[in-house]
């Protein structure tokens, strides 16, 4: 079992008991950031063959009574205007960042930033994968929130999260922030 199937499983574990709980996530970030790559992984589904999104995926996987609802929404810049639409009665943002791709840092931040300051996103945790640090050129994470100035975000809960989508590396200690920060807050 990879070590993203076991990410998603640990956060199932540690909420069972509680009654028909759902949680509504969106995954968003620039195109070729790898937001498909980590919902697959976390969907135990094959990484192997990911076309750009088209639009949006949903992955919603239900245990003991919890319901995780993934939206996983294009980020080609076409589709970006269309972000807020699914923003509503959202529980957790979670933002990947491809951090290999440096020329797109100034990019990303200002769609973060833009993201941020919704109305409907207002006070709602954000968890900020920073992806692919299985690659040589991937900055560290806390290069990242450096250069998205994270530290200015003080009306809510943030994570920055070094990760590999493909590897699965990092992913469960996303997951195991969202349980704990976020997660048992709904309870």
């Amino acid at each position: 079992m990879g070590e993203a199937q076991k990410g998603l499983l640990s956060v199932i574990e540690k909420l069972k008991g509680s009654t028909e709980q759902e949680v509504r996530i969106v995954l968003l970030g620039l195109d070729n950031a790898g937001k498909t790559t980590l919902l697959k992984s976390l969907a135990s589904e094959d990484v192997n063959t990911i076309t750009p999104t088209q639009g949006f995926n949903i992955k919603s996987v239900a245990s003991h009574g919890m319901k995780l609802n993934v939206w996983d929404i294009g980020g080609q810049r076409k589709i970006r205007p269309f972000w807020k639409k699914y923003l509503e009665n959202t529980d957790l943002l979670i933002y990947v960042i491809d951090s290999a791709d440096k020329k797109r840092f100034e990019e990303t931040g200002l769609e973060l930033s833009e993201l941020i300051d919704e109305e409907n996103l207002k006070g709602v945790p954000v968890l900020i994968f920073a992806n692919k640090q299985d690659l040589a050129t991937a900055s560290p994470a806390s290069e990242v929130a450096e250069g998205l100035n994270l530290h200015t975000y003080r009306d809510r809960e943030w994570q920055i999260q070094a990760c590999s989508a493909v590897s699965g590396e990092g992913v469960q200690d996303g997951m195991n922030w969202i349980c704990n920060n976020i997660v048992n807050k709904k309870k």
